[in-house]
């Protein structure tokens, strides 16, 4: 009898089969090859757009729902309608969610953004914590559509983080592919947020990973382009602002005035990021003072927001219907001045308050206002070579932001690629170079950088100063079995003076007790219950530590460079 044969599709199948499960085990074990990691860059920049839509439109239909208003560029005139008490609670509300939600899923309270996804990839091989990265997303989520006065691409950018740390654990990518999962997440999320492929790019590239190293430059753009195209399906290919025909440059002898309105824009945006950490502070005095649980400080937060919107309405959300107001010039100067104003008010509170959401959409209309402001006082002293008001408002828009966030290069892009105009180019890069020059100077480079500083990361430096940070003395040092140990009794005259580190304290500690140059090691000494010094561990060579520091510094440059 013959032997019944198996059927041709099903052999295909088994075999394919087979090849991914190889291919797959392949990946797991070796890391993808380079056309692997672009296919794992494409299909990350398509989870990325996705998520940052489904963001964009949950805000949307939150909004609907508890404001009533049905596109969300109108909100700001459509709140003005509202009862006062509705505006008052809405904040409140949310801001009570918002302390449940951070207080359950995060240990310390805090909503993470883009100042966590840049510690990521500094420090953490392209990882974010995706726990506390899901609660900040809802929270930020609650905040933007209850009253809150933030953005909404701080939120997106972490969500992308979570998205490109699931994939990096996955694969167990090593910290160069994880870095570089991590660049095109954020480029696909910020190009879908803003319908910016170019400036998403080189925002993951200039911001997140601090580099433009040529071998993540494929990746991240193809991740960026199909974030892009995700937003353009449902968007379609239009702008975020419409501008008037009429916003031209003048004349060349006008330029001067962007310089100043640079200068400007510098301090307006180191007023908005001091005025931020400043309410953290008096935010962090008043909870220890009053005993705040800290679940309700969102909640006392929006109770001041909400006591704002009533008169200022248009601090609510986004803010998108003020600045498109102040690009198209449709405020006068004393409205300019005072919505300004308000704004950084109510950007500190949101922020202080711990409620969430990002600051570049906050700094894109504080811009616009400020320009707007200063194009109104400038453009009548010289009326002959002068350009319209709105023109200062664009270059406005983009100095603060560009300062704010400390990203010339993908903030320029990103304005032109907001508002569809690359006429007034020479406008926008003047006034943009000038003010973040200056606030550079003002804090540690960028909003995001002072965040880490202010929390004892100092990634704003450069490698060179981080580095230490991430190898501790139990790693470095040798054991007291070592052939090479410290003498042990050298070791105790040093634990009795009180030289000694702890196993986990990093080459950052370790490093500035050789100073001095007397002394070739530090004993390592575990702490005991009581605190005091507990057994010998072993010894951190100071030769041992260079050499560690050195061969970091040979990977990260190698990184860079590559």
């Amino acid at each position: 009898m013959a032997e019944k044969q198996t059927p041709i599709w099903r052999q295909g199948w088994t075999q394919a089969r087979a090849q991914g499960a190889a291919t797959w085990s392949l990946l797991l074990r070796e890391g993808p090859s380079q056309i692997q990691f672009w296919f794992i860059a494409l299909m990350i920049g398509i989870a990325a757009g996705f998520a940052a839509l489904t963001f964009r439109n949950a805000i949307t239909a939150l909004q609907k729902l508890l404001y009533g208003v049905d596109d969300p560029r109108a909100l700001h005139s459509y709140a003005e309608t509202l009862p006062w008490w509705w505006i008052l609670i809405l904040p409140i509300l949310g801001g009570l969610v918002v302390g449940v939600i951070l207080n359950r899923f995060t240990p310390d309270g805090r909503v993470r953004s883009v100042a966590d996804v840049i510690e990521g990839a500094a420090l953490r091989e392209g990882r974010v914590e995706r726990r506390a990265g899901v609660a900040s997303m809802l929270a930020s989520l609650i905040t933007l559509s209850s009253g809150g006065s933030t953005g909404r691409e701080g939120p997106v950018v972490h969500m992308a983080g979570v998205l490109a740390t699931w994939v990096s654990n996955r694969i167990h990518a090593d910290g160069i592919h994880g870095r570089d999962l991590l660049g095109c997440a954020v480029a696909a999320a910020v190009s879908a947020s803003f319908n910016a492929p170019i400036a998403g790019a080189l925002f993951a590239l200039e911001v997140v990973l601090r580099h433009f190293a040529v071998h993540a430059f494929a990746p991240i753009v193809i991740a960026s382009v199909s974030g892009t195209v995700i937003s353009r399906l449902e968007f379609g290919d239009v702008t975020e602002f419409s501008l008037p025909d009429n916003n031209v440059l003048g004349f060349y002898v006008e330029l001067p005035a962007f310089l100043i309105l640079g200068l400007v824009c510098g301090i307006a945006a180191v007023v908005l990021m001091r005025g931020i950490f400043m309410a953290e502070n008096v935010g962090d005095r008043v909870q220890a003072l009053l005993r705040l649980p800290r679940w309700a400080r969102p909640a006392a937060a929006g109770g001041l927001l909400g006591a704002i919107a009533i008169f200022f309405p248009h601090i609510i959300g986004v803010g998108y219907e003020t600045t498109s107001a102040a690009l198209t010039g449709s405020l006068l100067l004393h409205e300019a001045v005072v919505f300004a104003v308000i704004k950084v008010v109510a950007v500190a509170i949101t922020m202080a308050g711990r409620m969430g959401g990002g600051v570049f959409s906050p700094s894109l209309m504080l811009g616009a206002l400020v320009g707007l402001a200063f194009g109104l006082v400038a453009t009548p002293i010289f009326p002959t070579v002068s350009g319209n008001a709105t023109l200062y408002a664009l270059a406005g828009m983009g100095a603060v932001s560009a300062a704010v966030l400390g990203a010339p290069i993908s903030t320029t892009l990103i304005v032109f690629e907001l508002t569809g105009d690359w006429q007034t180019g020479l406008a926008v890069m003047v006034a943009v170079s000038l003010s973040t020059a200056l606030a550079s100077r003002l804090v540690d480079r960028s909003f995001f950088l002072t965040q880490l500083e202010r929390r004892g990361v100092h990634v704003a430096a450069g490698p060179q100063s981080y580095l230490l940070s991430l190898h501790s003395a139990a790693v470095v040092m040798r054991s007291k079995d070592s052939p090479r140990a410290a003498p042990e009794a050298t070791c105790t005259e040093l634990i009795e003076a009180g030289i000694h580190i702890a196993p986990s304290a990093t080459l950052e500690v370790a490093m500035p007790m050789f100073d001095d140059g007397s002394q070739p090691f530090l004993p390592v000494v575990a702490t005991a219950a009581d605190g005091s010094a507990g057994e010998l561990m072993g010894a951190l060579f100071y030769v041992d530590a260079l050499r560690a520091y050195n061969r970091a510094l040979a990977a990260t440059a190698a990184e860079e460079h590559s």
